[in-house]
């Protein structure tokens, strides 16, 4: 387990919209998890009221809710939050690829960042060190979607900018080149 911890970064959610996601599945986990992201979006200065929290069953639903929720367009970024927890099969492999290659596969399509904040482990001890432990996810994930708010606001104007004749050449060595 990883205990290199990207630093927090200083900056202002002021003007940020987020949208969070949270299953109800291990739902003190969970809680423990939104808790800590909320407490990291607030201390950012991220308006209350521009946190918007929909609950869904387990983590395997929260692809679909965080689609909706990008499709409405009024997000800065999406936070999923979720605890898988190992037991005799190897569902809780299944749900951990398949969600993350769907939250990417949503944010790449409606360029809404989402945050992947499901946490997946092989036991209950190593979730409870990451959900109400020193790991603290939770914080990791507000800071991950404050950062990814930002980037989305200083670059997601060069893609409204764009015309359908113009394409990004990503292959060029140039940064941004337009065609």
């Amino acid at each position: 387990m990883s205990q290199d911890k990207p630093s927090n970064p200083n900056l202002s959610g002021e003007d940020f919209v987020i949208g969070i996601v949270a299953a109800s599945y291990n739902n003190d986990l969970v809680e423990a998890l939104l808790k800590k992201t909320i407490t990291t979006l607030r201390a950012a200065r991220v308006k209350e009221e521009n946190i918007h929290v929909r609950r869904v069953p387990g983590s395997g639903e929260l692809p679909y809710v965080a689609f909706m929720a990008a499709e409405l367009g009024e997000y800065d970024c999406l936070i999923v939050l979720g605890v898988v927890i190992a037991g005799d099969t190897p569902h809780h492999e299944i749900i951990a690829h398949a969600t993350a290659k769907s939250l990417i596969d949503i944010s790449l399509r409606t360029e809404v960042p989402i945050i992947n904040g499901i946490v997946v482990t092989l036991n209950r001890a190593q979730a409870e060190a990451r959900c109400l432990g020193s790991l603290d996810r939770g914080t990791e994930f507000g800071s991950a979607a404050l950062v990814m708010a930002q980037h989305r606001a200083n670059l997601g104007f060069h893609l409204d900018d764009l015309t359908e004749e113009e394409d990004i050449d990503f292959n060029s060595d140039e940064p941004w080149e337009r065609n």
